[in-house]
């Protein structure tokens, strides 16, 4: 098997197998796709050819990237070497004794709970228009939704009857989060006031109906963040994903339990939830810092 075929064999066991979502297999296809253009520019066009040396020449492409994206990029060469070996493709695995570059502690930058506040007042609610963004900038933090999340949600996603949202994280894995009052309010008058008179209201189940129809792309959103945080005089950048890091630091700073938080974020494990008790305890170092007359 030459290595394109592999490559395409690789993927689509992952993405049956692994259930990973659509944006990590796509960064394994873009790794794989840089992995196989350095290795025909080395003559070398079937995996039984690739050695130890061949794979450090590629990953050498890869030094001006960050740690974590340099980390990644040996996950998905190692990955696939490691299924061509279980598949009887090749012997070894050249990528076995390749190192992978040490991840400094990176903690999730949130927003202040100001810039929050800033930031869910900046549309303006009696335009359409505003209160179509109102309701999804409203529910990404209310929620703790990834924007890709956001995105796809449909109308049956939705229970305002409850105060909940089913959401379908990485591995199409659903949970239902809390929706709160603020957030419910301005979907149900989104729904009502705005979606109701949308061309395709009736024939397209996506929730967040964007002005030309279906659903709104991740960087549609982060661009209307942008625009509504610089309006507003928010100073630092903002992102959707900043929107969930403050979502899940400001529930720890409320005195949420780690395990909510986990199962509302959708983490499957509880220590990458735990990396933002760091933040929630930074927070209160800087009010004892302030306050206490002996600090």
């Amino acid at each position: 098997m030459d290595l394109g075929s592999s490559i395409d064999a690789y993927l689509d066991h992952v993405r049956v197998e692994r259930g990973l979502s659509k944006n990590t297999l796509e960064a394994y296809g873009r790794d794989l796709a840089g992995l196989a253009e350095c290795l025909e520019q080395r003559g070398k066009s079937a995996p039984k050819e690739v050695t130890e040396e061949d794979l450090f020449a590629f990953l050498k492409l890869n030094l001006d990237k960050s740690p974590r994206t340099s980390a990644r990029v040996l996950s998905s060469v190692r990955g696939f070497f490691k299924f061509l070996v279980r598949e009887r493709e090749i012997e070894t695995d050249p990528s076995a004794l390749v190192e992978r570059p040490k991840l400094g502690k990176r903690l999730p930058k949130a927003l202040s709970f100001e810039d929050v506040t800033r930031l869910l007042e900046g549309p303006d609610t009696g335009t359409a228009r505003g209160l179509l963004h109102a309701s999804m900038i409203h529910l990404l933090y209310a929620s703790g939704l990834r924007v890709s999340e956001l995105c796809t949600l449909t109308l049956a996603d939705v229970d305002l009857s409850r105060g909940v949202v089913a959401a379908f994280g990485k591995g199409q894995k659903r949970r239902l989060v809390p929706m709160g009052e603020a957030a419910m309010m301005h979907v149900r008058a989104y729904l009502t006031q705005v979606r109701v008179l949308h061309p395709q209201a009736d024939t397209e189940k996506i929730l967040f109906l964007s002005p030309r129809g279906g659903a709104f792309t991740r960087q549609g959103v982060w661009k209307l963040l942008v625009k509504y945080a610089r309006a507003c005089g928010v100073r630092v950048a903002v992102s959707p994903h900043k929107l969930r890091h403050s979502f899940a630091t400001h529930l720890l700073r409320g005195g949420a339990d780690l395990r909510a938080v986990q199962a509302m974020l959708g983490h499957a494990s509880l220590g990458t939830t735990e990396i933002y008790t760091k933040v929630a305890q930074d927070h209160i170092r800087q009010a004892y810092d302030k306050a206490h007359p002996r600090a």
